[in-house]
Parts: structure tokens; sequence; C-alpha cells
């Protein structure tokens, strides 16, 4: 099957009761995130809080919270993926029992980027003011997003095969950030796009940044993959669903 985004996804685990649905008004300043801690502690399900205090967007929460609610999101891949594994880490079982690699040829096609022209994603604008202003902790700078997706490109070396999609914090506001011009990335400086902005850094150029929020979910697990640097994590995206061509804004 596969999810093309997240809201088919969640429609999915609210179909077999994984998923529950908040329409009373929260508050995404401490409240949400108050909720999401003692839900996921207890093993809980995941969570769409539909009705965010000062926001008309939802905010998803919890939805990797169990490894047994992983496991049934990614089930019709699960096996295939497992089988690719097995072929790189040993080609001559693939001669030994070939009927149990009979998926992976399909998987590998898959591992090919997709170009779209156009997509749901550029049908609408919004400013960040309108996003929920997650703030999870009395001490955080300011409200937060805690499960983006960010994908930068190596500025000497453009294109998917040094690109990298990592998941950091987006902090939206505080500090003396300017509301709606600036954000702030949360990320160590000697990973994924920390070698991006060093290497834009001293050839005086500036780093080109999509931050995605939403997608299909393999988006999210191939975003916080601990793959070796310069192998790029949207080629871990396709047996799941199709990687978007665009921002979201």
């Amino acid at each position: 099957m596969g999810y093309k985004n997240l809201q088919n996804c969640v429609h999915d685990l609210e179909q077999h009761g994984k998923l529950i649905r908040i329409n009373e008004a929260i508050d995404p300043h401490l409240e949400a995130g108050a909720i999401q801690r003692r839900v996921y502690a207890a093993g809980g399900p995941a969570l769409l809080f539909s009705n965010v205090t000062g926001s008309k967007f939802p905010m998803l929460g919890n939805l990797f919270g169990t490894l047994e609610r992983t496991r049934f999101i990614f089930r019709d891949t699960l096996d295939t993926v497992q089988r690719l594994v097995d072929a790189k880490l040993d080609p001559a079982a693939v001669m030994k029992r070939p009927w149990q690699f009979m998926s992976a040829p399909r998987g590998a096609w898959n591992l090919l980027p997709k170009r779209v022209k156009d997509g749901a994603s550029l049908a609408k604008q919004t400013t960040i003011d309108h996003l929920p202003q997650l703030v999870s902790w009395p001490d955080d700078g300011g409200a937060f997003i805690t499960l983006p997706q960010v994908y930068s490109e190596h500025p000497q070396q453009p294109g998917l095969r040094h690109a990298n999609l990592g998941m950091y914090r987006v902090q939206l506001g505080g500090n003396d950030y300017i509301q709606n011009k600036e954000i702030g990335l949360h990320y160590q400086i000697q990973r994924g796009i920390g070698v991006h902005h060093n290497s834009a850094k001293q050839s005086g150029q500036r780093l080109p940044v999509n931050i995605f929020i939403g997608g299909a979910p393999s988006m999210a697990v191939a975003a916080v993959m601990p793959l070796p640097e310069g192998m790029p994590e949207l080629r871990l995206n396709r047996p799941y669903g199709h990687a978007p061509r665009r921002p979201l804004w």
C-alpha cells in the first residue's frame, strides 16, 4: 500500500483504532506537549489535535510512539526493505534462495527518485505566525516544529547524490527573530546540513534550504536514518511513498 501523504496515514490509523482525534481546544503552549508525553509514557495511540488554539492547522503527535504502531505503518514494505538489505550484505544468498528475493527488484526500482510537476503542497500559502506555536517546555526559546524534514544540497555538488534530508528542530520565533521573515534551525555543524553550511560559508555562498512538514511517513523516517555522510536519505523513501519535489511553502 504505502502512504502517499500523512493524511492517508492518519485516516488509516484512525480506522484501525491506533489514533485518537482530540476535538477539544488544546493550547500549543505547554498543554499539547504535556498530553503527548503522558500518552507516550503509557504506550498510547497517536494523537491528532484538531482544534489548536490560535491556529487553523491541526497537530499530529506520538505518530511513532510505539514499535508496534511503527511496524503497522510500514507493514507493506518492511519485508521488501529487509530483502534489499540482505541482498546487499550477502549477494550470494540471492543465488541460493532466489524465491525469497522476488520483491527486491521492484523495491530497488522504487529507490529511484520520482519527479512531479505540481502537487497539493503548492495549492495554498500561509505564514509562520499562522502555524501552531508549539512550546513543549517552559524554558524553550520560542515555538518549535519538532518533527520536520529539512532538505539541503551540497553547494559545490548540487543534486540528489550529495543531498541531505535531516530532522532538525525548527524555531519559529523568539529571541530577536523577525516574525514571518526569520526562523532558526538547530543542528550540529559537523553532520549533514552542517557540512553543506560550512562549504557554503567558505565559498561565500548562500545555502538554500527547504523545510517540509507532513508528507509520507517514510519521509520522517528517512530524515532520522543514521546513514554515512554522502548517502542521500531520499533514496530510502521511495519504497514507502513518493518524495515531494518542492517544499510546503
